[in-house]
């Protein structure tokens, strides 16, 4: 499954999370940084309007499926790729580095929030082992001094996996930089995904999600926030099903 933004391809290249294993187990044994990214509807109505954001995404080495509207136009695409949110990825990876003996480091956030997500997730996953935690200033630029210094922290802790919880463009494009400035390092862009590991955001429960409701559960939380966010949301939605059926009759 891919989209066409203003002519630039961005591919779905992991269809489902046994082939991001195998991926990023790949790279984890080859010393190999990675940027894993999550494509949204939310993140294709950015895309259109930011060159930055769309450049740092077709530099993303994988990209997944973040959002049921995804899964639905690659289904009729005939192209079918699993959900795969940013969230429920945080576990697994972290699963895959202990595996690999690959230490983690937590960038974004707050550092209570940080501290936080850290003890859940050793407390989750025997053997894990969370390297450093940074939480940047609030007006975070990720092409700014700032973000190098943390590039190079990373580098030089010798991280193999980082997950950025900067929220969108600022991870993606944090992750596309680091590809060239700390090459060894694997990135996840995972939103508010260390949050809701330690209690500081609350999700959906359960029986939303496997509703697929979980947008508008989110919506009735914070109207004001997130309403215009999905309106225009749904606004692409008629040109993107029309891409998705052309995909399916080239």
């Amino acid at each position: 499954m891919y989209f066409d933004i203003k002519g630039t391809r961005i591919d779905v290249n992991i269809a489902d999370p046994a082939r991001l294993e195998q991926a990023v187990m790949g790279h984890f044994q080859t010393r190999r940084g990675f940027a894993l990214a999550t494509v949204n509807l939310d993140h294709l109505v950015k895309m259109r309007s930011s060159p930055a954001f769309l450049k740092a995404y077709a530099a993303q080495d994988f990209v997944v499926a973040d959002g049921r509207p995804i899964v639905w136009l690659s289904q009729l695409a005939q192209r079918p790729v699993a959900l795969m949110p940013g969230s429920d990825m945080v576990l697994p990876l972290c699963r895959w580095a202990a595996r690999a003996g690959v230490p983690i480091a937590l960038v974004g956030s707050t550092d209570v929030a940080l501290q936080d997500a850290s003890h859940a997730l050793q407390a989750e996953v025997p053997g894990l082992e969370v390297a450093w935690c940074h939480a940047p200033s609030g007006v975070f630029d990720p092409n700014s001094q700032e973000a190098e210094k943390i590039l190079s922290e990373l580098a030089r802790q010798q991280i193999g996996l980082c997950f950025l919880a900067l929220g969108a463009p600022k991870q993606e494009i944090m992750a596309a930089r680091g590809r060239a400035l700390a090459p060894e390092v694997g990135f996840a862009s995972v939103g508010a995904g260390l949050d809701f590991l330690g209690g500081h955001q609350k999700r959906a429960p359960a029986w939303v999600r496997g509703l697929a409701l979980e947008w508008l559960w989110r919506a009735l939380s914070s109207p004001r926030r997130l309403g215009p966010r999905y309106l225009r949301c749904i606004a692409i939605l008629p040109g993107q099903l029309l891409h998705a059926l052309r995909l399916r009759h080239p």
